[in-house]
């Protein structure tokens, strides 16, 4: 009896398991761990100030763009990837097929444009870091750890894109002109079943018609003999 108890719960692990062994979750992962750190090591350790001064500048080449560019698309990064591990895990929930490919299409879409925007990162903030004129004790880790962070979310991006893509060529196509056919032929059928089911009685007289047939004198109803009375007189 307790054998028996254990079995949903042994097969909610055995699919949590295997969720988190599929190569899609996988890479879903990694790319939000990598923009975690990306913005969170910029955040911590990306604004420094000189001995000589109190005002806090970037770590990268002073510029206050380089650092904002990678916090912004660290932190936006990191939500989308876990919005769409959440949208896999119910991958099995979700049945309709249209659903399935919208889902799948914004994460091809989403996919490539973070592919772009990590490529151009990466080449923005190695730029900014080998032009710094100044060498912050406590940012220069921080510094190279988005600059190698930002390096290894693009196979990631490109990776989940690539699933994404396979998700959709995998997916039925809706069929549109099946559904179009098939309501032409009802209204077909229907109109054919109206016309018919139509009694002569209700065919259409024209006004001329009309007025002809209320010209036509009503039949007189024959008159009785009179009894005609005479006075004697």
């Amino acid at each position: 009896m307790r054998r028996v108890s254990l079995i949903p719960q042994e097969r909610s692990e055995n699919s949590v398991v295997h969720f988190l062994r599929q190569p899609r979750t996988i890479a879903r992962i990694l790319a939000g761990l990598f923009s975690l750190i990306i913005f969170a090591s910029l955040v911590t350790d990306g604004y420094q100030n000189l001995t000589t001064s109190s005002q806090l500048r970037c770590v990268l080449n002073d510029n206050w763009v380089a650092c904002g560019y990678a916090i912004t698309a660290g932190v936006l990064a990191f939500l989308q990837s876990f919005l769409f591990l959440a949208f896999d895990a119910y991958d099995n929930i979700i049945i309709s097929h249209k659903v399935k490919s919208v889902i799948l299409s914004l994460d091809l879409t989403f996919s490539i444009i973070w592919s772009c925007i990590w490529f151009v990162g990466f080449c923005f903030l190695a730029n900014q870091w080998t032009r710094s004129a100044h060498h912050y004790l406590l940012g220069s880790s921080s510094a190279r750890a988005s600059i190698a962070f930002a390096f290894f979310s693009i196979p990631c991006w490109v990776y989940l894109g690539y699933r994404a893509l396979r998700g959709l060529w995998a997916e039925p196509p809706i069929p549109y002109k099946q559904t179009l056919d098939e309501g032409t032929m009802a209204l077909t059928t229907l109109s054919s079943v109206t016309t018919t089911s139509i009694p002569n009685s209700m065919e259409y007289h024209s006004p001329t018609e009309g007025r002809r047939a209320s010209s036509t004198p009503f039949p007189q109803t024959p008159m009785g003999n009179q009894l005609t009375f005479l006075n004697n007189n």
